[in-house]
């Protein structure tokens, strides 16, 4: 049976109890059912994990104790900042979860033309709050102890704007290479993807003019979610560790 993993934001100390953070508490109690005496790892993104036990178990509050660090990196070596153009429904929340699980380091949610969700600035932040949880599910899940950073939402002029000395990608259906023809570049990848709808012919070019190489997925026209799949696990079977 797996042992279980959460994420704890604060220090870990060794050979001394404390309370799980209340999500994973919840999760461990409630979810999971975990009862005292349980084998249990933490990580809290320094890049190490942390095995322990479980101590107690209440409504509300569960105690574990640390007794072990362990340095094991499950990091890509090619650093890929994908910038997500924002989709609507749970479209967002798997093309998140799911690259964080292929190993990209940087996430930048973006406001594209053609973005249909429109939110004011409090439910924003409740959505990025949310998006941050699904980043620490997926990070749980997979086995990585260093969290991709989650960088709050932009407009695409904005994120097209910051400097970089990473190799610009942008997914155009109309580019005529695929991925195959990207080089390989030690600072690794910005990858810039559409919406439901995808980039308009007017943003393509704008990124193109700031540098971003377009690159097609082929013939098939893919939804938003599996063509940042499948774009990320090319990068990563290509120049990455897959």
């Amino acid at each position: 049976m797996r042992i279980p993993r959460f994420y704890h934001p604060d220090s870990i100390t060794l050979d001394e109890e404390f309370p799980l953070h209340p999500d994973a508490a919840h999760h461990a109690s409630t979810v999971l059912r975990i009862k005292a005496n349980q084998p249990v790892v933490l990580f809290n993104g320094d890049g190490n994990e942390y095995s322990g036990q479980i101590i107690s178990v209440a409504r509300k509050e569960v105690m574990v104790e640390m007794d072990a660090c362990l340095s094991v990196s499950t990091e890509s070596s090619l650093p890929l900042h994908l910038a997500q153009g924002i989709s609507k429904g749970d479209r967002m929340d798997t093309v998140l979860q799911k690259s964080v699980e292929l190993g990209v380091t940087d996430i930048t949610p973006l406001l594209t033309a053609r973005c249909t969700v429109k939110l004011d600035p409090k439910r924003w932040e409740k959505k990025y709050a949310q998006w941050h949880k699904i980043v620490i599910g997926a990070c749980e899940q997979s086995g990585r102890n260093t969290l991709p950073t989650l960088h709050p939402v932009q407009t695409l002029s904005q994120f097209l704007s910051a400097s970089t000395d990473q190799h610009r990608l942008v997914l155009s259906p109309t580019a005529h290479g695929g991925f195959s023809k990207t080089p390989y570049v030690t600072k690794g990848y910005r990858l810039l993807i559409g919406p439901e709808g995808g980039l308009s012919e007017q943003e393509v070019h704008q990124a193109q003019e700031c540098g971003y190489q377009a690159v097609s997925m082929g013939p098939r026209i893919l939804r938003t979610e599996t063509a940042a799949i499948a774009s990320v696990s090319l990068l990563q079977g290509i120049h990455g560790d897959i």
